[in-house]
């Protein structure tokens, strides 16, 4: 992913400092507007919205429903953060939403840990999948036959970030399961991951990299998923959307949208690819507005 790639460590590092100070429940002046200006009634009051570093399907519908909510009047930042740190200040309340909590697999520990403290508002798409995927003309197809190729793929498998579900479904389930304790496993950051994708498939070269659907990655490159015969990364999984305890009560109206929220995959996969493309994030805005415009119809039934 493109969008605040170059910083994930710092951001993880930082997120600690900025969640005590991002009050989301205050109440707007109702004449003043989501930009500042005074001409345009506010529906109500101020919203945050956490962003998973990396993870494109959450900076797509963060930034859909970012256009969309203030078009209605709202005032919506959004926070960008590793998970950890993320369910932490949804559960402190200092983050109202987030959008792409997985279930019932790869964000257990942390609904087990913080399930109490969230809201689940609803589901808006199901079938996301964790996957470890090569290069489209591997000699491999399975799980099962990576550990007798492993010299074809430089004897390593490289993943995201340590502390990710997909990253602890690899560790745990499907390296003892497949017998790959003889690849290098390497971690660092969801960018490092595709700036080695990238590199292997430029140079013709085979790679064996952890990934999940939907991305970008599947619609830029000629790849392929692995097997899972033994289903060790899970089936598939919903997006959905977690709130703050008593966001629901205070923001009754876009609880309602963001609950009745879907989104196919064609369209999920368009977005991601428009925003991939842009060459800043001051580029997102003006994307994601022109995406909104040409897909006005459905846009606007999100909130009728």
């Amino acid at each position: 992913m493109k969008m605040r790639s170059t910083a994930l460590l710092a951001t993880a590092a930082a997120a600690s400092l900025v969640l005590a100070g991002c009050s989301s429940s205050t109440e707007a002046d109702p004449t003043t507007s989501a930009t500042g200006g005074a001409d345009v009634p506010a529906a109500g009051g101020d919203i945050t919205m956490a962003v998973f570093n990396g993870w494109d399907e959450s900076l797509a519908s963060s930034l859909l429903w970012q256009n969309i909510l203030e078009s209605k009047g709202y005032n919506v930042t959004l926070e960008y953060a590793d998970p950890a740190p993320v369910f932490q200040a949804v559960a402190d309340g200092d983050y109202d939403l987030v959008t792409d909590v997985w279930a019932p697999s790869t964000h257990a520990a942390y609904l087990d840990e913080y399930g109490d403290s969230i809201t689940k508002v609803g589901a808006w798409f199901d079938n996301a999948a964790l996957t470890v995927v090569v290069n489209a003309d591997a000699p491999i197809d399975s799980l099962t036959e990576l550990a007798d190729n492993a010299d074809a793929f430089g004897n390593r498998i490289v993943g995201i970030e340590p502390g990710a579900g997909l990253t602890a479904a690899v560790e745990d389930s499907v390296i003892p399961t497949y017998g790959l304790e003889g690849l290098d496993f390497l971690t660092s950051s969801t960018p490092a991951m595709l700036a080695e994708l990238d590199s292997a498939m430029a140079d013709g070269e085979n790679i064996a990299v952890t990934l999940w659907e939907p991305h970008w990655v599947y619609g830029k490159y000629d790849v392929k998923n692995l097997t899972d015969p033994e289903g060790t990364l899970g089936t598939a999984e919903s997006l959905t959307t977690y709130s703050r305890l008593g966001f629901a009560d205070d923001f009754p109206e876009v609880n309602a949208w963001m609950a009745a929220f879907k989104m196919d995959g064609a369209l999920l996969a368009d977005l991601e690819n428009k925003l991939q493309g842009a060459d800043s994030e001051a580029d997102y805005d003006g994307i994601v507005t022109d995406w909104i415009a040409a897909n006005q119809e459905w846009v606007d039934s999100l909130t009728a």
